[in-house]
């Protein structure tokens, strides 16, 4: 690893030499810095680029021509996320080692049917495919190979039966499961098929636990919780509540509001919205002001005339919604929580899948690609111009999700809702399973 100050990055003038990144930039930005082999200087090349569908990271190159010593490394450019994350693949081709994967620092690697994990924070974060992180594991077990035959060979017999089965992975004779579970959220394994869902691929958000937050540096070792300051929901009804935050895009300091607002004919809920006035970015989000419901609830509103685009739609952070008659599908964390109409959520669904999709720019781009894209774009705007009718369905585990009815109190005959049990995998990934509201206060 290269050694880079604080002067190294800014420069003799004191000006950041990083740039802004954008969809044609590939700017390399070079620092003399300090190699850790011949402690001699070397050259260190970051680049900061963008993995579609996911976010901003910085790609580190180190070289010193003194000794030939090399390395890289990569680092997310942005902040560490609300929720830890993770990435489960099964493996069933070839084809899913060329995946790409972004794997941090503190990410765990798992692969169960070995029985083989590697810890956080014992590899740089890599920037690689679902082969090289094979690879990069079992050079890490070769490493001292040569000294364990010497001095203990019956170690490194076992050590190198193992790293053959590790390499017969990359045969795909069978099905092997590959998990990556990063704490930050700053980890990532490619869906090839995106906008679609991958069915070999599952992602899961997590709450952090307090000694996750404490190896990531969020939390000190003595720091405590902080008890709640009031719990008055009357009196924050009627105001408008604010508290400090950073920008999710520059990182600057911003100011988030939030205030409770009561749905007709359906429950609080709480809406916020951040401005951040560095460089102008909004964000609204929209999270349920009451407790997960006895049952999942799942809504299908039949779509028949332009007029449907009015209706408003709360979708909440655990909903996912789908449309069959496009074979579209999309995750309950993709979107977050909104309280909008038809018609909006519709073009923020555009937008993320066509607007603002990385792969129709760039290297990554490609015409088979751009040509699938834009005709759902087009599909969508069909949609939305009452040429195409649908079904639209919102299934939230939680029920906290809420499609207006145009004929309350009466029922609406283009609205279906069923509700339903909850899994044991949907009460796990909603941290119900080990949740217990009786007889707690007895325990000691």
């Amino acid at each position: 690893m290269s050694v880079i100050t604080e002067d190294n990055v800014r420069g003799v003038g004191g000006e950041n030499l990083f740039r802004d990144i954008s969809a044609d930039g590939d700017d390399i930005t070079e620092i003399e810095s300090m190699c850790m082999n011949c402690h001699l200087n070397g050259m260190t090349r970051l680049l900061l680029t963008k993995i579609p569908f996911f976010k901003e990271v910085i790609v580190s190159s180190f070289n010193c021509d003194n000794c030939s010593w090399s390395n890289t490394e990569i680092q997310s450019a942005g902040r560490i996320q609300d929720q830890g994350v993770c990435y489960t693949l099964k493996v069933k081709t070839k084809q899913d080692l060329d995946r790409e994967v972004v794997k941090s620092d503190g990410a765990t690697t798992r692969i169960p049917d070995l029985d083989f994990e590697i810890p956080p924070f014992t590899q740089k974060g890599a920037l690689t495919t679902i082969e090289g992180l094979i690879d990069r594991a079992a050079a890490g077990l070769e490493q001292d190979q040569t000294l364990r035959r010497a001095n203990y060979p019956e170690v490194a017999d076992k050590i190198e039966e193992f790293i053959q089965k590790l390499q017969k992975l990359k045969e795909v004779e069978s099905e092997f499961t590959l998990v990556i579970e990063d704490p930050s959220g700053n980890s990532f394994i490619e869906n090839p098929r995106a906008p679609q869902r991958d069915e070999a691929l599952t992602v899961t958000k997590f709450t952090r636990t307090m000694q996750q937050d404490m190896q990531l540096g969020l939390r000190a070792d003595d720091d405590l919780e902080e008890e709640p300051v009031g719990n008055d929901i009357e009196t924050m009804k009627d105001e408008v509540l604010g508290f400090n935050t950073n920008c999710p895009e520059c990182n600057a300091p911003a100011r988030t509001n939030m205030k409770i607002v009561e749905i007709p004919h359906f429950k609080e809920v709480i809406i916020m919205a951040t401005n951040c006035d560095s460089c102008s970015h909004r964000t609204n989000e929209v999270k349920s002001g009451g407790a997960t419901e006895a049952m999942g609830t799942k809504i299908t509103l039949h779509v028949t005339d332009p007029s449907d685009m009015t209706r408003d739609v709360l979708k909440s952070e655990t909903c996912s919604l789908s449309i069959p008659e496009l074979e579209f599908e999309l995750g309950m964390a993709a979107v977050g929580g909104k309280f909008t109409t038809l018609e909006g959520l519709l073009k923020d669904i555009k937008d993320l899948i066509v607007s603002k999709n990385p792969f129709i720019c760039g290297d990554s781009s490609s015409s088979d690609r751009f040509e699938k894209l834009q005709a759902f774009g087009e599909k969508i705007d069909k949609i939305i111009a009452g040429e195409m009718n649908i079904h639209f369905i919102l299934d939230d585990p939680t029920g906290n999700s809420y499609m207006q009815n145009v004929y309350a109190p009466d029922p609406d005959p283009d609205i279906t809702i069923e509700k339903y049990t909850r899994t044991f995998e949907q009460n796990e990934d909603l941290g119900l399973n080990d949740m217990k509201t009786e007889g707690y206060e007895n325990e000691n």
